[in-house]
C-alpha cells in the first residue's frame, strides 16, 4: 500500500486567540495518593487567523485556579506572533528565545504546547486532511486502555469498576495504586486482576508515591501479579533512582507525562531511567515537541505511548514509529461535539480535518468557570 501523501502547509497568518475555562465532571472519581479529583478543570484554544481558518485544541489543567494561569500566558505568547506566518518550528524558536528568562517549563510550557496544537489544527484544517495525515501517517486504529477510573479504592469497589471500564471493547485498563501499605495494593491488584479475563493488561500508575526502596520492595511484590508496566513508582525527575528501580525489576518501569520538552526525554533514557514512555503533548511541546521526541523514541527502539488528551494523542500516535498504547480518557466528551470513538478496545482517528475538534456552545456555557 502506498504512504499517505503529505498535503502541502497552506499560508496562514496568526491574528488572535479565544480560550474558554471550564470543568467538567468526571464519570467516576479518580483517587490518587495525592488527591481525589472529581472534575476535570480544562482550558478550550480557539486560535484565530487573518484567512478566517480557526485551529483548535484544548489542555486539562489539574487545579481550578491553572486555566487562567496558562490563559495569561498563552495570550502573552500569541501577542508576540500575531501576524506572523502560521509556522509552527519557527514559531517554536521564537517563542522558546522570547520566554527563555522566564524559563519554558510548566504553566510557561503548557502555553506553548496548546499554541502549537493550535497551530497544526489550523494547518491541517486549512489543508482539508486530518492531523495524521499532515504529519504523514494515515488515520489507523491506535490500542488505547482506559484511563477514565480506577483510583484508590477498596478491592471490590475497584473490581466492580475495572470491569465496567471495559465497556467499548477495551483490551486494557489502568489501575492507581499507592495504599498505605503493600498488603492493600496487592489485595486491590489481585481484585482487579481476578475480575479481569487473563488477556486483559493492567499497567499500575503509583503517581509518585513512594521512595526508591519502596517501589522496589512493591515492584516485586507485585511481578507475580500480572501487572503490564509499573508507572511513576517514585518521584518524576529522580532519573537515578527510577533508573535503580528499573535495574531491580522485571516489569517495565513507564515514565514519561510529565517529561519537561524532547530534553527531558533524552535525559532519562540516557539514565536509563524506564522502559517505556509517554509523553504528554502539552508537556512534551505540542505537535512540533511530541513529533521530535517520536524520532527520540524511535532511535532507543522504545515503545512510545501517551498521557492524557486522546483526541490529539491519537493522531500523534498514528505518526509514532514505536506506537504502543493510547491513554484513554472521556473527560472532554461533555464539550464536544463528537467524542473519540472507541470500538474494539482501538480509538478511531476521525477523517474529519485538522485534530477533530467541535466545541458544543451551550454545554461550554453551562461548565464555564467563568473569567
Amino acid at each position: 500500500m502506498p504512504a499517505p501523501s503529505v498535503p502541502e502547509l497552506p499560508p496562514l497568518t496568526i491574528r488572535g486567540v479565544t480560550t474558554f475555562a471550564v470543568e467538567v465532571p468526571m464519570t467516576y472519581p479518580l483517587g490518587t495518593s495525592a488527591a481525589t479529583v472529581t472534575r476535570a478543570p480544562l482550558l478550550l484554544v480557539e486560535l484565530e487567523t487573518d484567512e478566517g481558518i480557526t485551529g483548535r485544541t484544548y489542555l486539562f489543567c489539574y487545579r481550578r485556579s491553572v486555566p487562567r494561569a496558562i490563559d495569561a500566558v498563552l495570550r502573552d505568547a500569541v501577542s508576540v506572533v500575531e501576524g506572523d506566518p502560521a509556522a509552527p518550528l519557527e514559531i517554536a524558536s521564537k517563542l522558546a528565545r522570547r520566554f527563555a528568562l522566564v524559563g519554558v517549563a510548566s504553566v510557561v510550557r503548557m502555553a506553548l504546547s496548546a499554541l502549537d496544537a493550535a497551530i497544526w489544527d489550523a494547518l491541517a484544517v486549512a489543508a482539508g486532511a486530518p492531523l495524521a495525515t499532515l504529519l504523514g501517517a494515515r488515520p489507523r486504529p491506535i490500542p488505547a486502555y482506559n484511563s477514565s477510573g480506577l483510583g484508590l479504592m477498596s478491592p471490590d469497589a475497584a473490581a466492580d469498576e475495572a470491569e465496567k471500564l471495559l465497556a467499548g471493547g477495551f483490551r486494557s485498563v489502568k489501575l492507581r495504586l499507592g495504599h498505605p501499605t503493600l498488603e492493600e495494593d496487592l489485595a486491590v491488584t489481585r481484585a482487579v486482576r481476578g475480575r479481569l479475563p487473563d488477556e486483559i493488561a493492567l499497567p499500575v500508575d503509583y503517581n509518585q508515591a513512594l521512595s526508591v526502596s519502596e517501589a522496589i520492595r512493591r515492584g516485586r511484590a507485585l511481578e507475580s501479579e500480572g501487572i503490564a508496566w509499573l508507572e511513576e513508582p517514585t518521584r518524576h525527575d529522580d532519573y537515578a533512582g527510577n533508573a535503580a528501580i528499573a535495574r531491580a525489576l522485571s516489569v517495565p518501569v513507564q515514565l514519561g507525562e510529565n517529561f519537561n520538552g524532547p530534553e527531558s526525554m533524552i535525559e532519562a533514557l540516557g539514565a536509563g531511567a524506564c522502559d517505556h514512555v509517554m509523553p504528554d503533548a502539552a508537556r512534551i511541546g505540542g505537535v512540533t515537541g511530541w513529533i521530535q521526541a517520536a524520532g527520540i523514541a524511535a532511535a532507543h527502539r522504545i515503545e512510545m505511548s501517551s498521557h492524557l488528551l486522546p483526541e490529539l494523542s491519537a493522531h500523534l500516535l498514528a505518526a509514532t514509529p514505536t506506537c504502543h498504547y493510547l491513554e484513554y480518557v472521556d473527560w472532554a466528551d461533555a464539550i464536544l461535539e463528537e467524542p473519540l470513538q472507541i470500538a474494539d478496545g482501538l480509538a478511531r482517528i476521525p477523517e474529519r480535518p485538522g485534530i477533530g475538534l467541535r466545541f458544543r456552545p451551550e454545554a461550554v456555557e453551562a461548565l464555564s468557570l467563568g473569567r
